[in-house]
C-alpha cells in the first residue's frame, strides 16, 4: 500500500475547504483505480492530506488530479507547500500491520 502525503497553507475556513474537497475532489479520487482512503487534517494553520493507494504509480498519478482540482477550485484559498509519497507500514484504517503475515 502506498500513500500521498501533502501539506498546505490556507486562508479562510478549514471546515469550508474540507466540505468543498469532500463534495468535489473526493468523488474523483474514489473513481480512480487503486484508491483506498483519503483524510484531511487541520493543525496550527495548516492542512494536511493523506491518500492511500494500491501502488506507488497510482499515488503519484493522484498527485496530478489533486493539483488540477485544487488549481481549478481552491486557487487563492489553499497553497501546496510539500507533497511526499511513501509506503504505508502500519494503518488500522487500511488494515496494514507491521508484523509479517498479519493484518491490522
Amino acid at each position: 500500500m502506498h500513500a500521498r502525503l501533502a501539506r498546505y497553507t490556507f486562508s479562510g475556513d478549514a471546515e469550508e475547504i474540507a466540505r468543498r474537497v469532500e463534495d468535489g475532489m473526493l468523488p474523483i479520487l474514489q473513481a480512480q483505480p487503486g484508491f483506498k482512503a483519503y483524510t484531511v487534517v487541520e493543525s496550527d494553520g495548516e492542512i494536511f492530506s493523506f491518500s492511500g493507494w494500491d501502488s506507488a504509480e497510482q499515488a503519484e498519478s493522484a498527485n496530478a488530479l489533486i493539483a488540477g482540482w485544487v488549481a481549478d477550485n481552491l486557487a487563492g484559498d489553499i497553497q501546496l507547500t510539500e507533497a511526499r509519497f511513501g509506503e504505508v507500514r502500519l494503518s488500522t484504517t487500511l488494515g496494514i500491520s507491521a508484523k509479517v503475515g498479519a493484518t491490522a
